[in-house]
């Protein structure tokens, strides 16, 4: 017994909480941890790798999946009359977290777990992946979830799919562009704060005492996110997700306002990039 409690004191004063300040944290050279390296901005070699084609198709299938759920969630809750016969948005926010959550966890060795052009583009920002597997991921994420829409649009019926919205993004009577566009940047930097949280190399020798689960934070994160925004957007907080249900859909009242769904989930994660790595982990500041 008292050789456990010494193991957890141990454990407990493993890492000074008193971090040093001004140029002493700025030259400290003794870390308890190791920082991965950047990624290269073009990496010719990637493209003759197997490995870089599974991730790939990876993406592709994740990014499926969480469309084919997430659009017939929202598909049953529409078609309702009143939405407390149906899950509601609270099952809707379920639906779109839940998925998150199960695919990051499944794919998270493989490509990433990014499921998300704009999590993909934080991503890249940071020097975590290269520009070549960054717009791979992209491309494949939006084939994929074209696809999972098309499957929920066989599954109900071309009049039927169009005539309850397809699941598109838009913005919703009563609000007006920009608070469509705010809503979609500040939810994006939301999602993307939370990843970069979740998987920092840093945090996670820290709390290496505390199982941390990288998955579940990023789950929820998407799942308040939909809670908060989907009655203004829909919340799109994911390009491709937008562009699938879009592309299938095909009405003019989707094509609208698309472009919010892109400037404001890539501008949300730019910002979650600069925030992370210049005030939290003060990245740009530290001596080499």
């Amino acid at each position: 017994m008292e050789g456990k409690e010494e193991d957890v004191r141990l454990g407990a004063n493993m890492f000074s909480e008193r971090q040093p300040i001004g140029t002493a944290a700025q030259s400290q050279e003794e870390k308890d941890y190791t920082e991965p390296p950047s990624a290269p901005l073009f990496e010719p070699g990637e493209l003759t790798s197997w490995s870089f084609y599974r991730a790939g198709i990876a993406a592709f299938v994740a990014t499926f999946l969480f469309l084919y759920i997430s659009v017939l969630t929202v598909m049953g809750v529409v078609k309702e009359p009143t939405k407390c016969q149906t899950v509601g948005i609270q099952g809707i926010a379920w639906a779109f977290g839940g998925m998150i959550f199960v695919l990051v966890y499944c794919t998270a060795g493989i490509c990433g777990g990014h499921i998300n052009p704009a999590v993909t583009f934080g991503l890249f920002l940071a020097r975590k992946v290269s520009l070549t597997r960054a717009v791979f991921y992209m491309v494949m994420q939006c084939l994929g979830a074209i696809c999972g829409a098309g499957v929920v649009k066989g599954f109900i019926g071309k009049s039927r799919y169009s005539a309850l919205g397809g699941g598109a993004n838009v913005v919703n009577p009563g609000y007006t562009k920009g608070s469509g566009l705010g809503a979609e940047i500040v939810g994006t930097f939301v999602l993307v704060y939370t990843v970069f949280s979740a998987t920092d190399a840093k945090r996670r020798a820290r709390d290496s005492h505390v199982p941390i689960l990288a998955p579940l934070p990023i789950g929820f994160a998407v799942f308040l996110v939909h809670l908060a925004t989907t009655p203004i957007t829909g919340t799109g907080i994911n390009p491709a997700r937008s562009l699938g249900a879009a592309i299938i859909f095909n009405k003019d009242k989707a094509w609208d306002d698309h472009w919010i769904f892109w400037v404001g989930p890539f501008v949300g994660a730019l910002l979650a990039a600069l925030y992370h790595q210049v005030i939290i982990r003060a990245i740009p500041f530290k001596s080499k």
